[in-house]
């Protein structure tokens, strides 16, 4: 983590932190609501393991990415963040005082899109996940997280709920569009220029 966030890891096959579960509703979900539900990272691989992976190494590829959160006022605000995938989640760590945290305690609603790269190629698609940051409070949890990470002291620890899971790639002639939200099947469209030649898979 830089002074304001985490890096990418992964840690597949560790066992979840313990007190992840007893957050927010349990079993990696942080409940309804008029913007749907939300689920953590875990749900999400378990459901959609191979667009998961394809989400997951899009982030991996770069170290920073661009978090989108809601101001007071309601216009967006954009700021970097890295983005570590740790324990079956998604977290993100901020800086003690920084603006994003005030917002996502007002608001958690936040969407995060994966750095697109140098040049126009956006190598691996163009990637964001969406959804609702559950702060963790549990200092059992927090510390076992430091230990891992090793971020700059102190800190403010999020979880991701997410809500929504996009990727957009071309495939020539197309330029498809594959989504995911919680409780539906994958959905893949493809399209040209012309809107007759949608296809939704």
């Amino acid at each position: 983590m830089t002074s304001e966030s985490t890096r990418v890891a992964d840690v597949d096959g560790v066992a979840g932190i313990e007190g992840v579960a007893d957050v927010e509703g349990g079993a990696g979900r942080a409940g309804g609501g008029s913007d749907g539900e939300a689920v953590g990272w875990s749900v999400v691989r378990a459901a959609v393991p191979e667009f998961a992976g394809r989400v997951q190494e899009r982030f991996g590829a770069y170290r920073h990415h661009v978090l989108a959160t809601l101001r007071k006022d309601g216009a967006p605000r954009l700021t970097g963040l890295e983005a570590d995938f740790r324990y079956g989640e998604l977290w993100l760590g901020m800086m003690v005082g920084s603006r994003k945290v005030l917002d996502l305690r007002r608001d958690p609603r936040f969407s995060l899109h994966a750095n697109p790269g140098p040049g126009a190629g956006l190598s691996g698609g163009d990637v964001r996940v969406s959804g609702r940051a559950v702060e963790v409070a549990d200092p059992e949890l927090v510390a076992r997280y430091a230990a891992a990470v090793k971020p700059p002291e102190p800190f403010h620890l999020f979880r991701a709920e997410l809500t929504e899971a996009v990727r957009t790639y071309v495939e020539d002639p197309y330029v498809v569009l594959e989504s995911w939200v919680p409780g539906r099947p994958l959905r893949t469209i493809r399209r040209t220029s012309d809107d007759a030649a949608l296809r939704v898979e």
